[in-house]
């Protein structure tokens, strides 16, 4: 039997940002658009069908994807559709500051959810989260000036496959600073 949990269903998330730089480069905006938009709702679709639920997160995506597909539509401009990330990264980090303000941490909160015990002390967490934030809003603003002043292609790199990259990039320096951090206590 096959395990569904192990594959990499993250990778569907591609499919709308590739779609649209494809379409865009070989017909018109409009068709560009309603590709991504339609892709999109197929990406959930298929996460529904082998994952058996759609993430809230999945669902918040779809709906920037169609709202800003469509004001995109309405502008004659494709860079509504492609500041998705910006509004992603600024949604999440907007969610973990108002965790903060109910002095809860989100991380914690998932750990316990999956019955797991906190391999590090509370105030590692709150540290953590923070400083996430602050990632979020820094790869936003860039994903921001991406999408405004760079060429799609660019635009999908760091979409797809650039956001592991900077994020795998901050989590090394974060479980360093963590380590220096948890040392000094």
């Amino acid at each position: 039997m096959t395990n569904h949990a192990s594959r990499p269903y993250f990778l569907l998330s591609f499919i709308p940002a590739v779609a649209y730089w494809i379409l865009e480069t070989y017909f018109t905006l409009e068709i560009a658009l309603i590709g991504g938009i339609v892709l999109g709702i197929l990406e959930m679709l298929f996460e529904k069908y082998f994952t058996g639920h759609v993430h809230t997160l999945s669902k918040v995506n779809m709906g920037l994807i169609v709202v800003l597909g469509v004001i995109s539509l309405y502008a004659k401009e494709g860079v509504w559709f492609k500041l998705q990330p910006t509004f992603t990264g600024v949604g999440i980090a907007s969610f973990l500051v108002f965790k903060k303000f109910q002095k809860k941490s989100l991380l914690l909160e998932m750990l316990k959810d999956m019955g797991q015990k906190p391999p590090l002390p509370e105030e590692a967490y709150q540290m953590l989260e923070w400083h996430l934030c602050l990632f979020l809003i820094g790869f936003a603003a860039f994903m921001a000036k991406v999408a405004i002043l760079d060429t799609t292609s660019t635009w999908l790199f760091w979409k797809t496959g650039g956001f592991y990259i900077a994020f795998g990039a901050f989590m090394i320096v974060e479980m360093i600073f963590l380590r220096w951090y948890l040392r000094r206590r």
